[in-house]
């Protein structure tokens, strides 16, 4: 893959993340890429910017540059134009933007010689229907949270796998994470750290009022629903940890496999395990 014009987006109000981005910015028109950026770069090189829509939409690849939350952004840009992106850590808990500032530079020298894999992590859509109308539909990276509020009583969420009863949850809440969304608040909840390459779905129960109900693992091609029995209006679903709004009682959350995939850049310097060691600081 030739990859002549390059996207920047960064974390927003984040002044290391712009002085970041300026010098990446030189240096990738150093190298003679046509380059994309957002609005801190743009009045600081005194140069067009654009939004991230007009970004994502006409580039070759983009660079992530901040953490987590915003990459996760980035991907349900990205998804419907099947562009790769690659992710630098600013330096917190990142399992996504897995790029040190220190080995940037010489990750993406690799990149643009040609020196790289391309992971295609699955994606996950979650439709809520309403009195049997659907009235939205998201597309997530990570995960699909069904949560009570602070002060909402446990909540009864009736979920089915294809259709087959599997058991009312009665919970603060139901997380339905990808592979990739197995190291986010899954994990935090006791759920299981999964590949990200393969082709599941985690349910993972948040501290549930029966203790045997345990997170369970099922195929990527199930289709799952969640019917709210809850009287309590004080109930949230929450997408990728970003976009959120009420439930009411008897609303239907069905999730299934996306379509799209998003599409990461690694480095043959990186590895998943070795980012999990770093992370997680197993054996250090």
């Amino acid at each position: 893959m030739n990859f002549k014009k390059v996207g920047i987006i960064l974390k927003h109000n984040q002044p290391k993340a712009v002085e970041i981005g300026i010098d990446l910015a030189k240096w990738l028109i150093n190298r003679g890429k046509e380059v994309l950026f957002t609005e801190g770069i743009g009045k600081a090189l005194n140069k067009n910017y654009y939004d991230k829509k007009t970004i994502t939409s006409n580039s070759d690849i983009v660079i992530v540059v901040g953490g987590d939350g915003t990459f996760l952004s980035v991907a349900r840009l990205v998804k419907d134009y099947s562009i790769p992106i690659i992710g630098i850590n600013l330096g917190g808990l990142g399992f996504l933007t897995e790029i040190t500032l220190d080995e940037m530079y010489d990750v993406l020298d690799d990149i643009f010689k040609g020196n790289f894999t391309i992971n295609e992590r699955m994606m996950l859509k979650a439709s809520i229907y309403r009195s049997g109308e659907k009235i939205s539909s998201y597309s997530v990276l990570n995960d699909v949270v069904i949560n009570k509020g602070t002060l909402a009583r446990i909540i009864e969420l009736k979920t089915s796998i294809n259709d087959n009863f599997v058991t009312k949850y009665r919970a603060d809440g139901l997380i339905v994470a990808t592979p990739t969304g197995s190291t986010a608040y899954s994990l935090a909840a006791g759920g299981p750290i999964i590949y990200p390459e393969l082709n599941c779905i985690i349910l993972t129960p948040i501290c549930p009022h029966t203790l045997t109900n345990r997170p369970i693992v099922v195929s990527g091609d199930d289709i799952i629903t969640v019917e709210l029995n809850s009287l309590d209006n004080d109930v949230m679903i929450t997408l990728d940890g970003q976009v959120g709004f009420s439930l009411r009682d008897e609303d239907i959350v069905k999730i299934e496999k996306d379509e799209k995939k998003t599409l990461i850049l690694t480095s043959p310097r990186k590895n998943y395990f070795e980012t999990l060691r770093t992370k997680l600081k197993w054996g250090l």
